[in-house]
């Protein structure tokens, strides 16, 4: 049973339908089910068993409270019709807004895992007195981008700068204060990723391609060049992970593997993975690519962690993850890539120093160092508000002096 004793906060995440927002989504609540009264507002409820087993969190049911628009055996249809019908996705997701909003005031604050929400103007009374809410901002004008569907949450953009925002990459943060006219403070990506530590010389002389097989993300732009590289004379495999997009993507899931069967000899397509499965295929890779630009990239900093040298676009968010100074990984083109790629297979001592540069970046990117980040943003936001200071303060006390106590009890053995 959650305790009454401790600041209530309403986290909002739609959908769980895969992907790094997701796992942020996840780790939010990971962050904050210790020291608030959390309730997640969702489209459907689906549990967390799964996801815990998926992304490595330890949500408990008993410490987050979900409020869905509809029924837990409703969500292989709800999650069906938001992948595939667009217009249905925004409405629902703008009736799960408006809920939230009408129900603001039970909470001392509300926090948007899912992009940039308006919270409406600050609260005048209830725990969240002097208040807004905070955003995490993968992306711009996700919710808030199309007029008809900002009327049925009443969403204003214009009021979004006066909320406290996140950004997952300074590429974002950028986009963000073009779009909303604040900047926001950064807060990276956690990577969930528990890799085998296989050595340099045994893993196998191979690319990973990781994420979703469709268009915008241009695997086969992958395949092509990497088709070059082998041309050159280099005899690297390639092993894609990912799934499909949908009804409306299954023509180019087609054409990929089309593209895949043409090359059996050297590319295994692996869909629709398990985490462990996922992790054992990425383990043994020596290398990574990845082609679409990214506001981030979860699968780019998953290979980093993974051990294997990544190469991708020399503009944004994904830079970051690899690391500015890691210039010779970067390419602007396909044919660019080609000579980017041979250049660093061709050179051993480089791949050495690339192994050891690389794992600073790992650090950037812990669960640990996020739920940190995000426990400290909600405190002082918290404390920033004119009535909440004293109800935090002393909620927090009771509850490091309810942990003191405990650690102090004598044990019986």
């Amino acid at each position: 049973m959650q305790s009454s004793s401790r600041p209530k906060i309403a986290v909002l995440y739609p959908a769980f339908l895969g992907g790094g927002a997701e796992a942020v989504g996840l780790w939010i609540l990971q962050a904050l089910q210790d020291q608030y009264d959390v309730t997640l507002y969702t489209v459907s409820d689906l549990g967390f068993d799964r996801l815990n087993a998926m992304y490595g969190t330890t949500i408990s049911g008993d410490r987050v409270t979900v409020r869905s628009l509809f029924p837990k055996g409703w969500l292989k249809l709800i999650n069906t019709c938001i992948a595939n019908q667009w217009h249905f996705r925004m409405v629902v997701f703008h009736r799960l807004i408006a809920r939230l909003k009408a129900e603001r005031r039970e909470f001392a604050t509300c926090i948007s895992a899912y992009n940039a929400v308006d919270w409406g103007a600050p609260l005048e009374q209830g725990p969240g007195q002097g208040l807004t809410g905070i955003n995490y901002i993968h992306w711009i004008n996700v919710l808030d981008g199309h007029r008809f569907y900002n009327l049925l949450s009443d969403t204003q953009p214009s009021r979004i700068q006066t909320h406290r925002n996140l950004a997952n990459s300074k590429m974002v943060s950028g986009k963000v204060q073009e779009a909303y006219g604040c900047e926001p403070s950064l807060v990276y990506p956690p990577v969930v990723i528990d890799v085998q530590d296989i050595p340099w010389e045994e893993k196998q002389y191979s690319f990973i391609c990781s994420g979703r097989l469709t268009l915008p993300k241009e695997p086969h732009k992958v395949i092509e060049i990497l088709t070059k590289v082998r041309d050159r004379g280099f005899p690297i495999t390639l092993e894609m992970t990912g799934g499909g997009g949908g009804i409306y993507a299954s023509g180019y899931l087609k054409r990929i593997k089309a593209m895949v069967d043409e090359r059996t000899d050297w590319i295994t397509l692996h869909e629709d993975l398990s985490y462990k499965d996922y992790v054992n295929v990425l383990s043994k890779c020596r290398y990574g690519i990845h082609y679409k630009t990214e506001p981030f990239g979860i699968s780019i900093a998953e290979m980093i962690k993974a051990g294997a040298i990544p190469f991708v676009r020399s503009f944004g968010g994904q830079v970051e993850i690899v690391g500015e100074h890691h210039e010779d990984l970067f390419f602007f083109d396909p044919d660019a890539a080609v000579e980017t790629i041979c250049k660093v297979l061709g050179d051993e001592q480089r791949q050495a120093e690339l192994r050891d540069s690389l794992k600073i970046q790992q650090q950037l990117f812990s669960t640990e160092r996020f739920m940190g980040e995000i426990q400290q943003v909600v405190a002082d936001y918290l404390r920033s508000g004119s009535a909440v200071d004293t109800a935090v303060d002393i909620a927090l006390q009771a509850q490091a002096a309810q942990e003191n106590a405990a650690a102090t009890e004598p044990r019986t053995v």
